[in-house]
């Protein structure tokens, strides 16, 4: 009796301390998500709101504000005392003593509770209106929708958008004025420290060194959130797996050229190790288009990065991979603007063999064929993203041609189809 007394008690001020750091966050300011607008209609939906994306991306602040004007209950899950309690059913029990009232719960980083999924469908069940943020993305996988049934919406959080970072660095600008030398020159310098060094919050916000930061986020993440989550016996091979694909960003690869570069003992371990990497948000893999799908699973893939600023942390130089940090970063605004990975978004390869790096699928079409290159003032480069362009085009009857450039702008005909070059900077600000 007298130990139940103290967990009971132990209880109680964990969810005492979250509280009060709930009301120390809530009393900050902070730079509004583009995206948190739109979520707020469902706030008052009896669906779960599942907030996932990379660790340190601002998905509890997002989630926090997202209910600022609820009376809601809080609790953050990477706290390890939450291990020792076995009971789910004192934490119910701690949070209706310390809010009473309240309906509506966060949870974050769910996926440390284990068995996480049966907790939430016992309080939703019993009529609670919960957000859960997790920093796995098997939460949005099929997985999830086996474990909740459907009863869901997922939102995704990544590092900030370039809009975001430019309200991080309290530079405002006026579209008219976009073209102004003095206006451009400042906005193109900002673009080059985005485009290297990421949008992850903190390094913005707080302007801490960045190398140092994510080379630390980087190794916490590939440690705690893969190696000791998995139980990955040998932490040498998927951390030099992890290094070979950051030194090749934006490339290509097979599973059979991978585990025989780096020597793994057998595919499916080495397919099991990039899994958990993109699980825990660090890399992504894209598919190689085919209207069969037995093909795209056949096909090599490209690899990406969860944000620029881990190449250069990790990297050991950027200055050579400017077209591919552009790549990368035109990678994560599609993501960014909900296109889902290897469903709208994929990359191409030509009949005879021209690249093409991103097309845009909607339902059964092909919608949008798009080229990165960072520098087209060559001809020869210039007719190159051009001619990749136009025989896609012809392959997968689309007529939508672009190609996302550093700073060119212009339009051509090529073989009869037109092909717009736009700047980076008015891509991402969508002028």
């Amino acid at each position: 009796m007298i130990l139940f007394s103290i967990l009971d008690k132990m209880n109680k001020n964990i969810v005492l301390q979250y509280k009060a750091e709930k009301e120390n966050l809530l009393s900050k300011k902070y730079i509004l998500r583009e995206n948190l607008v739109s979520a707020k209609k469902f706030v008052d939906s009896d669906l779960i709101k599942v907030i996932i994306g990379p660790r340190r991306v601002g998905k509890s602040i997002f989630s926090l504000l997202l209910l600022k004007n609820k009376n809601f209950a809080y609790l953050n899950f990477d706290d390890e005392c939450f291990s020792k309690i076995e009971n789910y059913d004192e934490i119910i029990e701690s949070l209706c003593e310390v809010y009473p009232e309240t309906k509506y719960i966060l949870f974050d980083e769910v996926q440390n509770l284990e068995n996480w999924e049966l907790f939430v469908n016992k309080l939703q069940r019993r009529g609670y209106n919960l957000t859960i943020t997790g920093s796995n993305a098997k939460l949005l996988s099929h997985e999830l929708s086996t474990k909740l049934t459907g009863r869901y919406i997922a939102m995704e959080i990544f590092p900030f958008s370039f809009k975001e970072f430019l309200k991080a660095k309290e530079f405002k600008y006026v579209k008219k004025e976009i073209d102004l030398p003095e206006v451009k020159g400042k906005l193109m310098n900002l673009l080059d420290e985005y485009l290297k060094n990421g949008g992850f919050p903190e390094i913005v916000v707080k302007r801490i060194e960045t190398k140092k930061y994510l080379e630390t986020l980087f190794d916490a993440v590939l440690f705690k959130d893969v190696v000791k989550r998995y139980k990955v016996r040998f932490s040498r091979d998927i951390y030099n797996l992890a290094v070979y694909l950051i030194a090749n960003f934006c490339g290509e690869f097979t599973y059979t050229r991978l585990k025989n570069v780096l020597k793994f003992r057998s595919v499916k371990t080495l397919q099991d190790y990039l899994g958990y990497l993109e699980n825990s948000y660090l890399f992504f893999s894209l598919n190689r288009f085919s209207f069969k799908i037995s093909e795209q699973i056949k096909t090599s893939k490209k690899i990406y990065m969860a944000d620029n600023g881990f190449i250069l942390a990790k990297a050991f130089t950027v200055s050579q991979n400017l077209s591919k940090l552009l790549e990368n970063l035109v990678f994560i605004e599609l993501l960014r603007r909900e296109f889902k990975i290897n469903d709208n978004i994929f990359y191409y390869k030509t009949k005879n063999g021209r690249e093409v790096d991103f097309i845009i699928k909607e339902n059964f079409e092909i919608k949008k064929l798009i080229q990165v290159c960072y520098d087209i003032s060559r001809e020869e480069v210039k007719t190159r993203e051009m001619r990749a362009l136009s025989n896609a085009s012809a392959e997968l009857n689309c007529e939508d041609l672009s190609v996302i450039t550093w700073n060119y702008e212009a339009e051509a005909l090529f073989k009869g189809k037109k092909i717009k070059f736009i700047p980076l900077l008015k891509w991402l600000l969508r002028l």
